[in-house]
């Protein structure tokens, strides 16, 4: 039911963007109302169209958490496609695990990104309806992983760095994708990624969604674009567990913590890819270049580094993840002194909190 609220009404617009919606309406009455009339109206569209991109900065500089989720998975929103064809130069696609089959869910070739010839591992939804369902939605099986970990291997052997573009809810939670061992072909992901002998650059481009993006995302870079999202579980998937209401995702989506602010501020991601005003769906081509520029600038850094500080430097970044140090209150340091000097606790203090009887 909750998921209901993500979807985008008539003419693509979000639940939270109906002043906006408003305003794009007016312009277009006015602009049909000029041709019919042979009405100049520039002024006023001009005026309306300053209004719409304020209100657009406004409302997308306070998403919440759930509205960052809606964005995430709008329908309009560029998809591993949309940079393939144009980012990528001279893309070649490679196919199949050699061992099970060709999970569409996952996409492996070889390309051009900004002069620098690289592997792109990226989950794709699909478009249009046939495509979706071949893609199995964006949601990657067992086979999917492997095919990934068997090109990345072959980039190694070739020196070639990694791209990957992570979208996908998560990974495939059917029967038969458990059968093949969808959990071992994640772990083994994360193990061998971790110490591939060339750099990796891993961008978080629609939905981050728990194992399933973790499986192509070890790397020495991850970063995010500035609307979407990473999470352990679905704000739907968490809601139902802990509250066992759907209608909770809101909050859930909250308590998760799952947008590139929070994740930047926790020290989880690197960087944070800016979205063109009111989101990559509304300017594909500016959200594309930025994405671009961020790779070429990152993989300008990372060659500069040897195979061995590279491998170290990525081993310690997943390695320090979750660290944590504890902190002690200052009457617990008081107490503790004090026993150290004299052997003895220092003296309980009266609560004048706590009122005489």
């Amino acid at each position: 039911m909750a998921r209901d609220n993500n979807r985008a009404n008539n003419g693509g617009y979000l639940d939270f963007e109906q002043k906006v919606a408003d305003l794009e309406r007016q312009v277009d009455e006015l602009r049909k109302l000029g041709a019919r009339k042979g009405i100049d109206y520039s002024v006023e569209i001009r005026r309306i169209e300053k209004d719409r991109i304020v209100e657009l900065k406004r409302t997308y500089s306070a998403l919440t958490a759930w509205q960052t989720v809606q964005v995430a998975r709008h329908p309009q929103r560029p998809i591993l496609s949309d940079y393939l064809n144009l980012m990528v130069k001279d893309f070649r696609e490679l196919h199949g695990d050699r061992l099970f089959g060709d999970d569409r869910a996952i996409i492996t070739g070889i390309g051009q990104i900004a002069r620098n010839k690289v592997l792109i591992v990226g989950q794709d939804k699909g478009k249009t309806t046939k495509e979706k369902i071949v893609c199995n939605f964006g949601c990657p099986n067992p086979e999917g992983y492997r095919k990934a970990l068997a090109k990345m291997r072959f980039a190694e052997k070739y020196g070639l760095p990694i791209v990957t573009l992570i979208d996908t809810p998560g990974a495939y939670p059917g029967l038969g994708a458990e059968e093949r061992g969808q959990a071992q072909a994640i772990a083994l992901n994360l193990s061998e990624m971790s110490r591939l002998k060339v750099p990796i650059i891993s961008i978080c481009i629609g939905e981050g969604g728990s194992g399933g993006a973790l499986g192509i995302a070890v790397g020495d870079r991850l970063a995010m674009l500035e609307f979407s999202y990473y999470s352990v579980i679905s704000p739907e998937g968490c809601a139902a567990i802990l509250w066992r209401d759907g209608s909770q995702a809101p909050q859930a989506a909250e308590a998760l913590k799952l947008t590139s602010k929070d994740l930047y501020r926790l020290g989880l991601v690197d960087a944070i890819i800016p979205e063109p005003v009111g989101g990559a769906h509304r300017n594909v081509h500016d959200t594309v270049y930025n994405v671009e520029t961020y790779v070429a600038r990152t993989l300008a850094q990372l060659q500069r580094m040897s195979v061995e500080d590279l491998v170290e430097s990525r081993y310690r970044k997943w390695r320090s993840l979750g660290s944590q140090a504890a902190v002690e209150s200052p009457r617990i340091i008081e107490h503790r002194t004090r026993i150290a000097a004299t052997g003895r606790p220092a003296a309980a203090k009266r609560d004048s909190s706590v009122a005489k009887v």
